[in-house]
């Protein structure tokens, strides 16, 4: 696929990607390649003016580095939002929430959850439609250590569960280690793939483990 800003500069040319079904690809590179603009390609929210993007997937879930999250709105409504916007609705409200460990909070403000929590309720809204294509673009990047280990392994536990394809866009090569089964380094502006490797790790994955303190080597001299 090809793009190009209105001033004329181009961020992708000739960018061939594909992704497996029920696959967790993990896109890394230095700040300001485009990793979060080819997320928005995919998503369907910016247009690609030459080549094409074909999706298998009829529901797309995207879950952004902020939670962005309504603070007027409970946080059942928020979950609930989509489907007011024309979203389809695979599973309950309860059920989502449930899903990622909130049941018991659909009724406070987001003002009233931690930083955790508010990213736990933008998956959850991510989820409901069970997406066959769920996009992340930096969704732990805002959180503490110990918060971004625990989403890390929650979020390891639901992809196996439901097998959504997901594209997750991260900066931490360590996240990148745990989570991925395919690892896209870019580089650019214009964007190319400097690297593409496959992840045959076992699960679960853990950072002391010498295979993935390998492997984030690898990923850190390719960068």
């Amino acid at each position: 696929m090809d793009f190009r800003w209105p001033d004329g500069s181009v961020l992708a040319e000739q960018l061939d990607l594909s992704f497996s079904t029920g696959s967790v690809t993990a896109l890394v590179g230095s700040s300001g390649c485009g990793k979060s603009t080819v997320l928005r390609l995919l998503a369907g929210l910016l247009e690609v003016q030459g080549g094409r993007v074909e999706r298998d997937a009829t529901e797309v879930g995207f879950v952004f580095q902020a939670p962005t999250l309504l603070p007027w709105r409970t946080v059942a409504e928020n979950v609930g939002l989509p489907e007011e916007l024309g979203g389809s609705a695979g599973m309950g409200i309860d059920e989502a929430l449930t899903l990622v460990g909130l049941q018991d909070l659909g009724g406070r403000r987001p003002s009233e959850l931690s930083g955790g929590q508010s990213m736990r309720v933008s998956l959850a809204r991510a989820l409901r439609g069970r997406p066959g294509l769920l996009l992340l673009d930096e969704p732990f990047a805002a959180l503490d250590a110990l918060t971004r280990k625990r989403l890390q392994q929650d979020f390891a536990v639901l992809q196996q569960a439901h097998a959504s394809t997901v594209v997750l866009v991260t900066h931490d090569l360590d996240e990148a280690a745990l989570l991925a089964d395919r690892i896209v380094v870019l580089q650019g502006p214009p964007v190319r793939v400097s690297l593409d490797l496959e992840v045959r790790l076992p699960r679960p994955r853990t950072v002391h483990d010498p295979a993935v303190g390998a492997l984030v080597h690898r990923l850190e001299q390719a960068l």
